[in-house]
């Protein structure tokens, strides 16, 4: 007899399920306040805080596949957001950087993401949010240590 799946107990889902609810949530929020897709504010996000990187670089960064990272880096670019230079020491490599416009966007648009952080967070107390952000980063390593 095989084994009986029960997506309400099932980790992966309940995760997906959970994330999924979140970035909706803040989806509508971007792209009505900003014109910004998740995919597109999570490069902006990862390039103000870490300074220019390679499309690999923001793949590996995001966890978004190479097809999502190319398609909303080019809508940055095209909104001239984010610059885009071939590397000086690979041509076929180019870096992605905020442009004076999208550090300004960029320092308008993080407290507006903190502030649903802290509205999603409300009802935890501090252990609980602490207890949470180790069980995400333990969740992930064990993850990692799968592939």
């Amino acid at each position: 007899m095989s084994a009986q799946l029960d997506l309400a107990a099932f980790l992966p889902y309940r995760l997906s399920i959970a994330s999924n609810a979140v970035s909706d949530r803040i989806a509508s929020h971007y792209q009505a306040r900003f014109g910004l897709s998740i995919p597109a504010w999570r490069l902006m996000a990862v390039l103000g805080q870490g300074g220019a990187m390679s499309q690999r670089e923001l793949v590996h960064a995001t966890r978004m596949d190479k097809v999502t990272v190319s398609r909303a880096s080019a809508a940055l670019v095209e909104r001239a957001l984010v610059t885009r230079e071939a590397s000086h020491s690979d041509g076929r490599s180019h870096h992605l950087a905020l442009t004076p416009a999208g550090r300004s966007l960029y320092e308008e648009i993080a407290p507006a993401a903190l502030a649903i952080e802290a509205r999603l967070l409300e009802g935890l107390t501090e252990a609980e949010r602490a207890q949470l952000a180790s069980l995400l980063d333990r969740l992930r390593d064990a993850a990692d240590a799968l592939i």
